[in-house]
């Protein structure tokens, strides 16, 4: 019998990096002088996974997040990987928004991961959810290699990592 190869398909973000593009951020928020005397700040939860960030109004919201945002794609951190929230009004004349980080594949995109899986036909590949992740296995390593380019070209909402194989 042939042996099977397999593949692991998860996602999520590296906190460390995303510590470093909130320090990177908060230093360039001190020295802009847009943000001169307002209460512009992020706040990191790790243990969660979310990040808030407080501004004094629309304008400096939309400011710091673009500046967040453009720390976070140099450091390597998958955009599409965080859940932004609407602006909403805080006390004391300060706006809020909340942004969580997806840090592994909710039941609904393993499910869409694997139906398109099983949709493309691929000479015996199966994929089978375990968890937060998806295990792709076939006995051709080729066909692996295809199911992974299948998979990089449809968008799923959240950036796929691909790890694992043998």
């Amino acid at each position: 019998m042939a042996q099977l190869s397999s593949f692991d398909v998860t996602t999520g973000v590296d906190l460390q990096e995303v510590d470093n593009a909130i320090n990177q951020a908060d230093k360039e928020i001190v020295t802009r002088y847009d943000f001169k005397g307002s209460k512009a700040k992020i706040e990191f939860t790790r243990a969660d996974g979310k990040l808030v960030l407080i501004a004094d109004d629309d304008f400096r919201m939309r400011a710091l997040f673009d500046i967040l945002q453009s720390k976070l794609i140099k450091r390597g951190v998958p955009v599409k990987n965080l859940d932004v929230g609407e602006t909403k009004s805080a006390g004391g004349d300060t706006v809020r928004k909340e942004i969580g980080l997806k840090m592994s594949l909710d039941g609904d995109t393993a499910k869409k991961v694997s139906a398109t899986i099983k949709e493309a036909k691929l000479k015996k590949v199966q994929a089978a959810i375990q968890g937060e992740q998806v295990r792709v296995s076939s006995p051709s390593k080729d066909d692996l290699q295809l199911a992974i380019a299948l998979l990089r070209s449809t968008d799923f909402g959240v950036e796929l990592k691909f790890g694992n194989f043998r």
